[in-house]
């Protein structure tokens, strides 16, 4: 799932309420909820202009009205991650009833201008750039599961700041799961059948559409995951039945903390798993496994990421904390799928207590009504590595907790880290009927957004983060008239100051929005 880097912030354009009528109205919530992921690097069809939408209206209208797409699977109702990738109730009715008009083009020339995607979703230069050697798929019938040993040449230990892998040819790379071989002796493996070594640190994963690994990096939280010299990056690829042929070369950069670095927590990770899972043909049948398996968890940790994963037969997965007094949910998703899987960061940090134990449920379905079933009809299935069998294997990022870690904003923080920031063009789309500025700006405790309107009018104000997250609501539905300020303390809803960055305003007249940068300084 990814942070787009953009000339311009277009999820604000995504919450119009008025009529969508031609193309011109549907463009910025395509911009915004779909062109991250279909864009001109995507695997997928590109939706960056008209022509590419209207190819493809009876397929989007399917995947809308099915949920396939946008792909985001975790319940917002249960926990909140960062960079989710979703689309609001309103937003997808326009669409559709856009598609039930006849998508009608309009004067393209109205609309917002084109996102700018780069090949790279990190800015700057990365520490290390490994790829590797040009690679022919001989996925014919069945998956192909190989390994690739990418020599660091470090020769004194690094911490990891963030890494993102860039496929070579997004078409065949279902994904990639990328370790440390700590002993730099693994080599590369092209058998077919090969999957990352009980040994190795599990760095992390990749799939198309997926966002890049970026550990915040400034106070009050610098966190990172340290590679010793002389170690291997290990890419386990996945190439689906079908691309025999099919040539591949991905590769990874790799930030670090410049040496010398203090005051980095390391990330440490621990799973929940079970091998002993057998599912027969024609049942629905229900795993369950904990974290430990016995005894307590030997201290406090902050949990910063989760990664479930099953394979084609699992259709829902659970994962919560417990003790005798209370229940903290991690994660839930009730409509698990293969093709959609990754690492998933918490909006803040979760607090896991010694006396908590951590669970997980995962539901199989072996029956001919499970059109991800693999075998026609269905035959019995085990754990095994291969997506044919199933696994229960869920993942995760956590540092040893310190007092206040779970006030932490981890959000907030990526949303201004300078490896992340999407660039904005100014005064892009604005409501014919306000002028606006604010002052001072950059500010340290208030802004003024100032805004003046040519008649009644009802006007909502919110702030929104880099991300896309609105972090403060300060205005909704208010009636309105003439000149106004509001001020902004720079806090977010539940009263918590934010970190120093970006920050945004949409000012919503009558429903049509215009937008506003701020810098909220450290």
């Amino acid at each position: 799932m990814k942070a787009s880097i953009a000339i311009f912030l277009s999820f604000f354009f995504t919450f119009s309420s008025i009529a969508q009528t031609t193309y011109q109205d549907v463009a910025p919530i395509f911009y915004s909820r779909c062109t991250s992921c279909h864009n001109q690097y995507s695997h997928g069809a590109a939706l960056l202009n008209y022509s590419q939408v209207k190819a493809n209206v009876s397929t989007i209208q399917a995947y809308l009205n099915s949920g396939y797409m946008p792909p985001w699977h975790p319940d917002t109702n249960y926990t909140r991650f960062t960079n989710e990738h979703t689309i609001t109730q309103v937003e997808k009715t326009s669409i559709l009833n856009w598609i039930a008009s006849g998508a009608p083009k309009g004067d393209t020339t109205l609309a917002p201008p084109i996102p700018v995607y780069n090949r790279y979703q990190l800015n700057g230069t990365p520490s290390l750039e490994l790829k590797m050697p040009t690679y022919i798929s001989k996925a014919s019938t069945t998956d192909s599961h190989v390994n690739f040993a990418l020599p660091t040449g470090l020769t004194q230990d690094r911490v990891i700041r963030a890494f993102e892998v860039v496929a070579g040819n997004p078409a065949i790379v279902h994904h990639v799961i990328i370790s440390i071989d700590t002993t730099g002796a693994q080599t590369t493996d092209t058998s077919g059948a090969c999957f990352p070594s009980a040994s190795n640190i599990i760095l992390g994963g990749y799939a198309p559409g997926g966002n890049p690994c970026v550990y915040p990096g400034q106070m009050p939280l610098k966190i990172g995951t340290q590679i010793k010299a002389g170690s291997n990056i290990m890419l386990n690829m996945h190439y689906p039945a079908g691309t025999v042929g099919q040539t591949d070369s991905t590769k990874i950069r790799i930030y670090f903390y410049p040496i010398g670095t203090t005051g980095i927590r390391p990330v440490k990770r621990f799973g929940i798993s079970t091998n002993s899972l057998t599912i027969p043909a024609n049942k629905i049948i229900t795993y369950t496994a904990q974290y430990p398996a016995s005894g307590n968890i030997p201290f406090e940790m902050s949990v910063f990421s989760i990664f479930p994963h099953s394979h084609h037969l699992c259709k829902s997965i659970l994962n919560y904390a417990g003790s005798t007094t209370d229940t903290i949910p991690l994660i839930r998703i009730s409509n698990w799928d293969f093709d959609f899987q990754g690492y998933y960061t918490f909006r803040k940090l979760v607090h896991i207590t010694a006396s908590h134990k951590i669970y997980a449920k995962h539901v199989y379905d072996n029956t001919s009504q499970n059109l991800d079933n693999p075998n026609s009809p269905p035959a019995n299935v085990y754990f095994g590595q291969n997506s044919a069998n199933e696994m229960l294997s869920d993942n995760y990022e956590y540092i040893q907790y310190q007092e206040k870690d779970e006030l932490i904003n981890v959000d907030s923080l990526l949303s201004a880290d300078s490896l992340l920031v999407t660039l904005v063009k100014q005064n892009m789309f604005f409501a014919k009927n306000v002028d606006n500025y604010a002052y001072p700006n950059p500010f340290e405790h208030t802004i003024n957004i100032a805004y003046t309107l040519d008649k009644a009018s009802k006007i909502s104000i919110n702030m929104y983060n880099t991300s896309g997250v609105c972090v403060k609501t300060l205005y909704t539905d208010y009636e309105s008239e003439g000149a106004h300020e509001k001020v902004w303390d720079g806090k977010d809803n539940e009263g918590q100051k934010l970190y120093g960055g970006s920050y945004f305003y949409i000012i919503r007249v009558d429903g049509k929005p215009c937008i506003g940068k701020v810098t909220l300084l450290p």
